[in-house]
């Protein structure tokens, strides 16, 4: 209380705004956080193309046959597969060896005379299996182009033999499938990694930014400064990251052609409470590690392990339970989930209500955590 009998309180808050003020200028005219938009730029181009299409492979036709050509069309109308003649196998093999194409089908000789035979048919498929993900979309579009060729010719012999136009569909197809866009229609798989590639980017840069302003306070002449100053200054990193978070989930995605269900304001409203955890995150580990050298160090170890374990390119479902516990324990993967699942895949904002609630948790957890740290390290040096 002051000699005029009036609270501190006012002072305080003064005081918090106006280190806010001062901070949040002094970054607007050092912009070095627009490095994190060239980052952005350079790292998402291998996005740029959204879902896999017109994968280049070879196909070696021996047998020449009508059977053969029509497998070979069936191949050809696919999506995600581009073929190309090749007149012999180590012609394809040189050029697979050379990337320039993914997979080897060789149709043998006799092919069809065998398919109308009944007998069995292989049919050689050779795949860069280095490439999971072309390789699997590759296997599946032969796969149904193989199925296809086969209902025709079964539905040819069983014509012959008598049986009826329904009949026949009834037997090569008893149950039929049918996709309806209810939910989540035509999200790829780019489409889910991408925004937890943006979330673990804005994550590892608020930990460095947050961290080494806290330092930065610390190791000053009057040593730690006055909680409102603090506060001021993690405070000034909110609208910069803020910003960042409209370029990185709304502007440059859209630039990109990815689907966006979400508005700019519930996307701020997901990205607030994520950054209040990482700014909590951030007070642990600067009072773990001390020195700006090791929290760049360290930072730069754990960020692409704590890519993995987020759930975003392997379910937490499926992950060893100790695993799953920290990944469970880390910001961006309640971020992740809850951005994904609101902005690629429209969800509605109260399925992610449990998202929300568990990455303020998580700020509050870290933020103590990180007090009770510091404290126990002024008690030693005192001891």
């Amino acid at each position: 209380m002051s000699d005029n009998g009036q609270t501190n309180g006012p002072s305080n808050w003064a005081l918090y705004w106006q280190t806010l003020r001062n901070v949040f200028l002094v970054m607007l005219e050092k912009p070095m956080w627009l490095l994190l938009i060239v980052s952005l730029c350079v790292m998402s181009l291998v996005y740029a193309r959204p879902s896999l299409w017109d994968l280049p492979i070879a196909v070696i036709d021996k047998d020449n046959s009508y059977a053969s050509r029509t497998l070979i069309r069936n191949i050809d109308a696919m999506a995600k597969v581009a073929p190309k003649s090749y007149n012999n196998l180590d012609n394809a093999r040189h050029d697979m060896l050379q990337r320039t194409i993914f997979a080897i089908i060789i149709v043998p000789m006799d092919f069809e005379k065998r398919l109308l035979g009944g007998q069995d048919v292989t049919v050689p498929v050779y795949g860069d299996a280095t490439n999971r993900l072309a390789n699997g979309q590759i296997q599946k579009d032969l796969m149904l182009a193989y199925q296809q060729l086969l209902s025709e010719y079964n539905g040819k012999l069983l014509l012959q033999s008598g049986f009826s136009l329904e009949q026949v569909k009834t037997l090569l197809q008893p149950i039929r499938g049918e996709t309806i866009g209810l939910f989540n229609p035509g999200v790829s798989y780019a489409a889910i990694v991408f925004p937890g590639l943006l979330v673990m980017l804005l994550q590892h840069s608020l930990l460095v930014a947050c961290v080494r302003v806290s330092i930065t306070l610390r190791d000053t002449p009057k040593g730690n400064p006055p909680l409102p100053i603090y506060l001021g200054t993690l405070s000034a990193l909110i609208p910069i990251w803020l910003f960042l978070s409209v370029i990185f989930f709304i502007l440059w995605p859209w630039i990109l052609g990815y689907r966006q269900d979400a508005p700019i304001h519930l996307v701020l409203l997901l990205t607030f409470p994520f950054l209040l955890a990482v700014l909590g995150l951030g007070k642990l580990v600067t009072e773990c590690l001390r020195s700006v050298e090791m929290i760049y160090l360290t930072l730069a170890f754990i960020t692409t392990p704590i890519f993995y374990i987020s759930g975003t390119i392997w379910p937490p479902q499926a992950m060893p339970e100790w695993v799953r516990v920290i990944s469970l324990a880390l910001p961006s993967t309640w971020a992740t989930k809850a951005i994904a699942g609101v902005n690629q895949m429209g969800l509605p904002l109260h399925n992610v209500f449990k998202d929300i609630g568990m990455m303020l948790l998580l700020g509050v957890i870290y933020m103590v955590l990180g007090i009770l740290v510091g404290m126990l390290r002024k008690q030693r040096v005192m001891y």
